[in-house]
């Protein structure tokens, strides 16, 4: 799917993020050049998360949700539910430092990164593009490259 160039970059991380999820899941085919153990997925997940999750998250919450809200409601009820699953998402990997249910932990970890990235490549970014006019994605674009320089 063609997507605009301001979205490139959460695209990307969106990418990345597929590729976790895939790992995470239960009984999953093991990628070239991703841990292979469950101990070695742990601390994968810690890591993406660490280095790239957390700012994945404020890029679409501080920059992304606040140009794309009140264009419509679809949109607005589309970022409440995202915002919902970031809540999530960071829960889990929170559980999966301490649980003794590593693998079931992470299974749904998977099973739901995949469809929240899903929702947002799918629906979210769709809206957006169309809610959006250029002089919007173009200032969109600059706000996410700045925080790549201050990151």
């Amino acid at each position: 799917m063609k997507r605009h160039p301001a979205l490139y970059t959460l695209s990307h991380d969106h990418h990345q993020g597929l590729i976790l999820a895939q790992q995470l899941k239960k009984g999953a085919p093991q990628y070239k050049g991703m841990p292979s153990t469950i101990e070695g997925k742990k601390e994968f997940t810690i890591s993406f998360y660490n280095t790239g999750l957390i700012k994945h998250f404020k890029d679409e919450e501080e920059i992304l949700f606040p140009m794309s809200s009140g264009k419509n409601a679809s949109i607005d009820k589309l970022i409440a539910e995202i915002v919902n699953e970031h809540r999530k998402l960071e829960a889990l990997i929170e559980e999966i430092r301490t649980t003794a249910e590593l693998e079931r932990v992470m299974d749904e970890l998977g099973h739901l990164l995949e469809k929240h990235i899903r929702k947002e490549e799918r629906e979210l970014f769709v809206m957006i593009e169309e809610a959006l006019n250029e002089n919007d994605l173009d200032l969109l674009s600059a706000k996410l490259k700045q925080t790549e320089k201050t990151n």
